[in-house]
Protein backbone atom coordinates (compact mmCIF):
# COMPACT_ATOMS: atom_id res chain seq x y z
CA UNK A 1 0.00 0.00 0.00
CA UNK A 2 1.28 3.40 -0.91
CA UNK A 3 2.64 5.33 2.06
CA UNK A 4 3.20 9.02 1.50
CA UNK A 5 5.35 11.18 3.76
CA UNK A 6 3.22 12.85 6.39
CA UNK A 7 4.03 16.40 5.38
CA UNK A 8 2.04 17.54 2.37
CA UNK A 9 4.54 19.86 0.69
CA UNK A 10 7.60 17.66 0.32
CA UNK A 11 9.88 19.95 -1.69
CA UNK A 12 13.40 18.82 -2.71
CA UNK A 13 14.59 22.37 -2.49
CA UNK A 14 14.57 22.30 1.28
CA UNK A 15 14.91 18.62 2.11
CA UNK A 16 18.25 17.42 3.53
CA UNK A 17 17.88 13.75 2.66
CA UNK A 18 17.94 14.03 -1.11
CA UNK A 19 21.00 13.36 -3.18
CA UNK A 20 21.68 14.25 -6.84
CA UNK A 21 20.10 11.51 -8.91
CA UNK A 22 17.77 10.77 -11.77
CA UNK A 23 16.56 7.62 -10.07
CA UNK A 24 14.25 6.41 -7.38
CA UNK A 25 16.48 5.60 -4.39
CA UNK A 26 15.73 4.15 -0.98
CA UNK A 27 16.55 5.74 2.34
CA UNK A 28 15.65 5.50 6.00
CA UNK A 29 12.16 6.73 6.87
CA UNK A 30 12.24 10.25 8.27
CA UNK A 31 10.78 11.36 11.54
CA UNK A 32 7.41 12.94 10.73
CA UNK A 33 5.09 15.20 12.64
CA UNK A 34 1.56 13.85 12.68
CA UNK A 35 -1.08 15.66 14.71
CA UNK A 36 1.53 16.97 17.13
CA UNK A 37 3.25 13.58 17.67
CA UNK A 38 6.71 12.68 16.43
CA UNK A 39 6.63 9.39 14.58
CA UNK A 40 8.91 7.17 12.51
CA UNK A 41 7.33 4.38 10.49
CA UNK A 42 9.46 1.40 11.40
CA UNK A 43 9.96 -1.55 9.14
CA UNK A 44 9.15 0.38 5.95
CA UNK A 45 11.54 1.24 3.18
CA UNK A 46 10.98 4.48 1.32
CA UNK A 47 11.96 5.61 -2.14
CA UNK A 48 12.40 9.14 -3.32
CA UNK A 49 12.20 10.42 -6.86
CA UNK A 50 14.42 13.47 -7.23
CA UNK A 51 15.19 15.97 -9.98
CA UNK A 52 18.43 15.78 -11.92
CA UNK A 53 18.99 19.42 -10.96
CA UNK A 54 18.84 18.61 -7.23
CA UNK A 55 22.19 18.93 -5.49
CA UNK A 56 21.62 18.38 -1.79
CA UNK A 57 23.54 17.00 1.19
CA UNK A 58 23.58 13.22 1.44
CA UNK A 59 24.86 12.76 4.98
CA UNK A 60 21.51 11.44 6.25
CA UNK A 61 20.86 8.99 3.44
CA UNK A 62 21.32 5.32 4.13
CA UNK A 63 22.29 3.74 0.82
CA UNK A 64 20.91 0.29 0.08
CA UNK A 65 21.48 -2.22 -2.64
CA UNK A 66 17.81 -2.36 -3.56
CA UNK A 67 17.88 0.75 -5.72
CA UNK A 68 15.09 1.06 -8.23
CA UNK A 69 16.09 3.37 -11.07
CA UNK A 70 13.25 5.07 -12.85
CA UNK A 71 13.65 8.03 -15.25
CA UNK A 72 11.10 10.78 -14.77
CA UNK A 73 10.08 14.15 -16.06
CA UNK A 74 11.92 17.18 -14.67
CA UNK A 75 8.61 18.78 -13.76
CA UNK A 76 7.60 15.93 -11.46
CA UNK A 77 7.32 16.72 -7.78
CA UNK A 78 9.47 14.79 -5.34
CA UNK A 79 7.41 11.93 -3.96
CA UNK A 80 8.25 9.47 -1.20
CA UNK A 81 6.66 6.06 -1.58
CA UNK A 82 6.83 2.71 0.20
CA UNK A 83 8.90 -0.02 -1.43
CA UNK A 84 7.17 -3.39 -1.68
CA UNK A 85 9.50 -6.37 -2.05
CA UNK A 86 12.28 -4.03 -3.08
CA UNK A 87 10.29 -2.22 -5.77
CA UNK A 88 8.74 1.23 -5.75
CA UNK A 89 4.97 1.17 -5.78
CA UNK A 90 3.12 3.41 -8.23
CA UNK A 91 2.45 6.89 -6.86
CA UNK A 92 -1.00 8.37 -6.77
CA UNK A 93 -0.27 10.86 -9.51
CA UNK A 94 1.01 8.10 -11.79
CA UNK A 95 -2.05 5.89 -11.73
CA UNK A 96 -4.05 5.40 -14.87
CA UNK A 97 -7.36 6.82 -13.72
CA UNK A 98 -9.18 8.82 -16.40
CA UNK A 99 -9.11 11.93 -14.22
CA UNK A 100 -5.33 11.86 -13.73
CA UNK A 101 -4.69 11.09 -17.39
CA UNK A 102 -6.91 13.97 -18.42
CA UNK A 103 -5.24 16.41 -16.00
CA UNK A 104 -1.79 15.30 -17.09
CA UNK A 105 -2.61 15.80 -20.77
CA UNK A 106 -4.25 19.15 -20.03
CA UNK A 107 -1.12 20.32 -18.23
CA UNK A 108 1.05 19.14 -21.12
CA UNK A 109 -1.18 20.97 -23.63
CA UNK A 110 -0.94 24.13 -21.53
CA UNK A 111 2.87 24.00 -21.67
CA UNK A 112 2.76 22.98 -25.34
CA UNK A 113 0.93 26.25 -26.14
CA UNK A 114 3.64 28.49 -24.62
CA UNK A 115 1.08 30.26 -22.38
CA UNK A 116 3.09 33.47 -22.02
CA UNK A 117 3.15 33.90 -25.81
CA UNK A 118 -0.53 32.99 -26.10
CA UNK A 119 -1.39 35.59 -23.48
CA UNK A 120 0.73 38.09 -25.42
CA UNK A 121 -1.15 37.66 -28.69
CA UNK A 122 -4.50 37.71 -26.87
CA UNK A 123 -3.58 40.96 -25.15
CA UNK A 124 -2.21 42.42 -28.39
CA UNK A 125 -5.36 41.61 -30.35
CA UNK A 126 -7.76 42.81 -27.66
CA UNK A 127 -5.84 46.05 -27.17
CA UNK A 128 -5.58 46.80 -30.88
CA UNK A 129 -9.23 45.98 -31.41
CA UNK A 130 -10.06 48.85 -29.06
CA UNK A 131 -7.98 51.39 -31.00
CA UNK A 132 -10.74 52.17 -33.56
CA UNK A 133 -13.13 53.15 -30.75
CA UNK A 134 -13.73 56.91 -30.86
CA UNK A 135 -16.51 57.43 -28.31
CA UNK A 136 -18.13 55.64 -25.39
CA UNK A 137 -21.27 55.01 -27.46
CA UNK A 138 -19.22 52.52 -29.51
CA UNK A 139 -18.84 50.24 -26.47
CA UNK A 140 -22.10 48.33 -26.75
CA UNK A 141 -22.83 44.68 -25.81
CA UNK A 142 -22.86 43.85 -29.51
CA UNK A 143 -19.41 45.37 -29.85
CA UNK A 144 -17.96 43.28 -27.03
CA UNK A 145 -19.50 40.08 -28.36
CA UNK A 146 -18.02 40.90 -31.76
CA UNK A 147 -14.70 41.57 -30.04
CA UNK A 148 -14.62 38.10 -28.47
CA UNK A 149 -15.44 36.09 -31.59
CA UNK A 150 -12.13 36.72 -33.43
CA UNK A 151 -10.22 35.46 -30.39
CA UNK A 152 -11.17 31.90 -31.37
CA UNK A 153 -9.23 31.83 -34.67
CA UNK A 154 -6.48 33.84 -32.97
CA UNK A 155 -5.83 31.22 -30.27
CA UNK A 156 -6.09 28.39 -32.81
CA UNK A 157 -3.58 29.99 -35.19
CA UNK A 158 -1.24 30.60 -32.26
CA UNK A 159 -1.47 26.91 -31.33
CA UNK A 160 -0.66 26.02 -34.93
CA UNK A 161 2.43 28.24 -34.88
CA UNK A 162 3.91 26.70 -31.74
CA UNK A 163 2.82 23.18 -32.73
CA UNK A 164 4.47 23.15 -36.15
CA UNK A 165 7.62 24.59 -34.58
CA UNK A 166 7.80 21.87 -31.92
CA UNK A 167 7.06 19.09 -34.37
CA UNK A 168 9.83 20.29 -36.69
CA UNK A 169 12.30 20.96 -33.85
CA UNK A 170 11.70 17.97 -31.59
CA UNK A 171 15.33 16.81 -31.81
CA UNK A 172 16.65 20.32 -31.11
CA UNK A 173 14.26 20.70 -28.18
CA UNK A 174 15.68 17.53 -26.64
CA UNK A 175 18.83 19.62 -26.14
CA UNK A 176 17.41 23.12 -25.59
CA UNK A 177 14.02 22.41 -23.99
CA UNK A 178 13.88 18.76 -22.83
CA UNK A 179 10.94 19.58 -20.54
CA UNK A 180 8.55 20.35 -23.43
CA UNK A 181 5.82 17.74 -24.07
CA UNK A 182 7.10 16.45 -27.41
CA UNK A 183 10.78 16.48 -26.43
CA UNK A 184 10.09 14.74 -23.12
CA UNK A 185 7.78 12.13 -24.64
CA UNK A 186 4.62 13.28 -22.84
CA UNK A 187 3.09 13.78 -26.28
CA UNK A 188 3.81 11.41 -29.14
CA UNK A 189 4.72 12.75 -32.56
CA UNK A 190 1.34 11.57 -33.80
CA UNK A 191 -0.34 13.72 -31.14
CA UNK A 192 1.79 16.73 -32.08
CA UNK A 193 0.98 16.35 -35.77
CA UNK A 194 -2.73 15.93 -35.00
CA UNK A 195 -2.76 19.13 -32.92
CA UNK A 196 -0.98 20.93 -35.76
CA UNK A 197 -3.48 19.94 -38.44
CA UNK A 198 -6.59 20.39 -36.28
CA UNK A 199 -5.58 23.88 -35.12
CA UNK A 200 -4.76 24.97 -38.69
CA UNK A 201 -8.06 23.78 -40.16
CA UNK A 202 -10.18 25.07 -37.28
CA UNK A 203 -8.52 28.51 -37.27
CA UNK A 204 -9.19 28.95 -40.98
CA UNK A 205 -12.76 27.62 -40.71
CA UNK A 206 -13.63 29.87 -37.77
CA UNK A 207 -12.23 32.93 -39.57
CA UNK A 208 -14.29 32.13 -42.68
CA UNK A 209 -17.42 31.77 -40.54
CA UNK A 210 -16.97 35.36 -39.32
CA UNK A 211 -17.17 36.56 -42.97
CA UNK A 212 -14.40 39.10 -42.48
CA UNK A 213 -11.81 39.33 -45.29
CA UNK A 214 -9.18 40.99 -43.01
CA UNK A 215 -9.43 38.10 -40.56
CA UNK A 216 -9.30 35.42 -43.25
CA UNK A 217 -6.26 37.03 -44.86
CA UNK A 218 -4.63 37.43 -41.45
CA UNK A 219 -5.10 33.74 -40.58
CA UNK A 220 -3.80 32.61 -44.00
CA UNK A 221 -0.74 34.84 -43.61
CA UNK A 222 -0.11 33.50 -40.10
CA UNK A 223 -0.38 29.87 -41.23
CA UNK A 224 2.01 30.48 -44.11
CA UNK A 225 4.62 32.37 -42.08
CA UNK A 226 4.47 29.84 -39.21
CA UNK A 227 5.04 27.04 -41.71
CA UNK A 228 7.83 28.92 -43.50
CA UNK A 229 9.56 29.61 -40.18
CA UNK A 230 9.68 26.00 -38.98
CA UNK A 231 8.91 23.43 -41.67
CA UNK A 232 11.81 21.52 -43.16
CA UNK A 233 10.66 21.94 -46.76
CA UNK A 234 12.40 23.33 -49.86
CA UNK A 235 12.87 27.13 -49.69
CA UNK A 236 11.39 27.18 -46.20
CA UNK A 237 12.84 26.62 -42.72
CA UNK A 238 13.42 30.39 -42.43
CA UNK A 239 14.48 30.16 -38.80
CA UNK A 240 17.88 29.05 -40.08
CA UNK A 241 18.42 32.53 -41.54
CA UNK A 242 18.70 35.38 -39.03
CA UNK A 243 17.09 37.96 -41.32
CA UNK A 244 14.17 35.76 -42.37
CA UNK A 245 13.65 34.62 -38.77
CA UNK A 246 13.38 38.26 -37.67
CA UNK A 247 10.91 38.96 -40.50
CA UNK A 248 8.75 36.07 -39.29
CA UNK A 249 8.74 37.42 -35.74
CA UNK A 250 7.82 40.89 -37.02
CA UNK A 251 4.73 39.47 -38.68
CA UNK A 252 3.72 36.99 -35.96
CA UNK A 253 4.30 39.27 -32.95
CA UNK A 254 4.22 42.74 -34.47
CA UNK A 255 1.77 42.97 -37.37
CA UNK A 256 -0.60 40.01 -37.66
CA UNK A 257 -2.02 40.22 -34.12
CA UNK A 258 -2.75 43.89 -34.80
CA UNK A 259 -3.55 45.03 -38.33
CA UNK A 260 -6.17 42.44 -39.44
CA UNK A 261 -8.07 42.69 -36.17
CA UNK A 262 -7.94 46.50 -36.17
CA UNK A 263 -9.49 46.64 -39.65
CA UNK A 264 -12.01 43.94 -38.75
CA UNK A 265 -13.30 46.00 -35.83
CA UNK A 266 -13.15 49.28 -37.74
CA UNK A 267 -15.03 48.04 -40.80
CA UNK A 268 -17.15 45.06 -39.74
CA UNK A 269 -18.04 45.96 -36.14
CA UNK A 270 -18.14 49.75 -36.12
CA UNK A 271 -19.12 50.14 -39.78
CA UNK A 272 -16.52 52.79 -40.55
CA UNK A 273 -14.28 52.98 -43.62
CA UNK A 274 -10.89 51.33 -43.20
CA UNK A 275 -8.16 53.87 -42.57
CA UNK A 276 -4.73 53.87 -40.94
CA UNK A 277 -4.61 55.94 -37.76
CA UNK A 278 -1.70 57.37 -35.75
CA UNK A 279 -2.14 54.87 -32.86
CA UNK A 280 -2.09 51.96 -35.33
CA UNK A 281 1.08 53.25 -37.01
CA UNK A 282 2.78 53.77 -33.65
CA UNK A 283 1.75 50.34 -32.36
CA UNK A 284 2.88 48.60 -35.56
CA UNK A 285 6.27 50.37 -35.62
CA UNK A 286 7.00 49.92 -31.91
CA UNK A 287 5.90 46.28 -31.83
CA UNK A 288 7.94 45.53 -34.93
CA UNK A 289 11.05 46.70 -33.09
CA UNK A 290 10.07 44.83 -29.93
CA UNK A 291 9.37 41.66 -31.93
CA UNK A 292 12.84 41.69 -33.49
CA UNK A 293 14.35 42.03 -30.02
CA UNK A 294 12.22 39.10 -28.81
CA UNK A 295 13.46 37.03 -31.77
CA UNK A 296 17.11 37.80 -30.98
CA UNK A 297 16.88 37.22 -27.22
CA UNK A 298 14.84 34.04 -27.76
CA UNK A 299 17.82 32.47 -29.52
CA UNK A 300 20.33 33.31 -26.79
CA UNK A 301 19.46 30.36 -24.55
CA UNK A 302 19.12 28.01 -27.55
CA UNK A 303 22.68 28.45 -28.84
CA UNK A 304 23.92 24.97 -27.87
CA UNK A 305 21.14 23.06 -29.61
CA UNK A 306 21.09 25.39 -32.64
CA UNK A 307 24.85 25.05 -33.12
CA UNK A 308 24.68 21.28 -32.75
CA UNK A 309 22.00 21.05 -35.46
CA UNK A 310 23.57 23.59 -37.83
CA UNK A 311 21.03 26.39 -37.40
CA UNK A 312 22.87 29.66 -38.04
CA UNK A 313 21.04 32.10 -35.84
CA UNK A 314 22.56 35.49 -35.15
CA UNK A 315 23.52 34.31 -31.67
CA UNK A 316 25.45 31.38 -33.12
CA UNK A 317 27.26 33.57 -35.68
CA UNK A 318 28.04 36.66 -33.58
CA UNK A 319 27.99 35.32 -30.04
CA UNK A 320 25.62 35.89 -27.14
CA UNK A 321 27.06 39.16 -25.87
CA UNK A 322 26.88 41.07 -29.15
CA UNK A 323 23.34 39.93 -29.90
CA UNK A 324 22.21 40.65 -26.35
CA UNK A 325 23.42 44.26 -26.38
CA UNK A 326 22.14 44.75 -29.93
CA UNK A 327 18.68 43.83 -28.62
CA UNK A 328 19.01 46.18 -25.64
CA UNK A 329 20.09 49.11 -27.86
CA UNK A 330 17.26 48.36 -30.28
CA UNK A 331 14.70 48.46 -27.47
CA UNK A 332 16.27 51.63 -26.09
CA UNK A 333 15.89 53.31 -29.48
CA UNK A 334 12.23 52.28 -29.62
CA UNK A 335 11.55 53.70 -26.17
CA UNK A 336 13.36 56.92 -27.06
CA UNK A 337 11.19 57.28 -30.16
CA UNK A 338 8.08 56.63 -28.05
CA UNK A 339 9.07 59.44 -25.67
CA UNK A 340 9.44 61.80 -28.63
CA UNK A 341 6.05 60.70 -29.98
CA UNK A 342 4.52 61.50 -26.61
CA UNK A 343 6.19 64.90 -26.49
CA UNK A 344 4.66 65.78 -29.87
CA UNK A 345 1.11 65.07 -28.69
CA UNK A 346 -1.25 68.03 -28.26
CA UNK A 347 -3.11 66.31 -25.40
CA UNK A 348 -1.62 66.83 -21.95
CA UNK A 349 -2.69 63.45 -20.53
CA UNK A 350 -1.35 61.66 -23.60
CA UNK A 351 1.91 63.59 -23.33
CA UNK A 352 2.45 62.82 -19.63
CA UNK A 353 1.51 59.13 -19.70
CA UNK A 354 3.48 58.38 -22.89
CA UNK A 355 6.65 60.16 -21.75
CA UNK A 356 6.66 58.98 -18.14
CA UNK A 357 5.51 55.44 -18.98
CA UNK A 358 8.11 54.76 -21.67
CA UNK A 359 10.93 56.47 -19.74
CA UNK A 360 10.14 54.28 -16.72
CA UNK A 361 10.15 51.09 -18.81
CA UNK A 362 13.47 52.15 -20.34
CA UNK A 363 15.01 52.48 -16.86
CA UNK A 364 13.70 49.04 -15.91
CA UNK A 365 15.17 47.62 -19.11
CA UNK A 366 18.67 48.88 -18.37
CA UNK A 367 18.48 47.82 -14.75
CA UNK A 368 17.65 44.26 -15.78
CA UNK A 369 20.13 44.20 -18.66
CA UNK A 370 23.07 45.08 -16.41
CA UNK A 371 22.29 42.11 -14.15
CA UNK A 372 22.03 39.41 -16.83
CA UNK A 373 24.61 36.61 -16.67
CA UNK A 374 25.05 35.47 -20.27
CA UNK A 375 26.78 32.28 -19.14
CA UNK A 376 23.63 31.23 -17.27
CA UNK A 377 20.65 30.12 -19.35
CA UNK A 378 18.26 30.69 -16.45
CA UNK A 379 19.38 34.32 -16.25
CA UNK A 380 18.94 34.71 -20.00
CA UNK A 381 15.48 33.15 -19.94
CA UNK A 382 14.48 35.41 -17.05
CA UNK A 383 15.45 38.43 -19.16
CA UNK A 384 13.56 36.98 -22.12
CA UNK A 385 10.42 36.73 -20.00
CA UNK A 386 11.01 40.31 -18.82
CA UNK A 387 10.88 41.46 -22.46
CA UNK A 388 7.51 39.74 -22.77
CA UNK A 389 6.39 41.79 -19.77
CA UNK A 390 7.49 44.92 -21.63
CA UNK A 391 5.45 43.64 -24.57
CA UNK A 392 2.37 43.35 -22.35
CA UNK A 393 2.90 46.79 -20.80
CA UNK A 394 3.14 48.48 -24.18
CA UNK A 395 -0.39 47.44 -25.10
CA UNK A 396 -1.62 49.48 -22.15
CA UNK A 397 0.39 52.53 -23.17
CA UNK A 398 -0.52 52.61 -26.88
CA UNK A 399 -4.02 53.87 -26.04
CA UNK A 400 -2.51 57.13 -24.81
CA UNK A 401 -0.72 57.81 -28.10
CA UNK A 402 -2.92 60.44 -29.76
Amino acid sequence: MLQMLAFSSFSPKYHPYVQHSRCVKTYQPPVTHIHGVLNRNQGKKYAIKCSENSFYPTNRITERNDVVCKPFNNNDRVTAVTLQDGYASKSEDEDGSPKNVFLKNLNALYRFMYPYACFGVLMATTSNSLLPVEKLADLTPTFFIGLLKPLVPLVLMHIYGVAVNQVADVEIDKVNKPYMPLASGEFSMETGIAITWISALMSLASAIMLQSPPLVLGVIAWLFISTAYSAQLPFLRWKGNSFLAAVCMVFMCGLLPQVPFFFHVQKYLLGRPMEITKPLMFASAFMTCLSVAIAFVKDLHDVEGDREHGIQTLSVMLGKEKVFWLSVYMLSTAYGAAVLAGASSSFLLSKLVTIIGHATLLLFLWHRARNVDLSNNESIFSFYMFIWQLYYAEYLLIHFVR
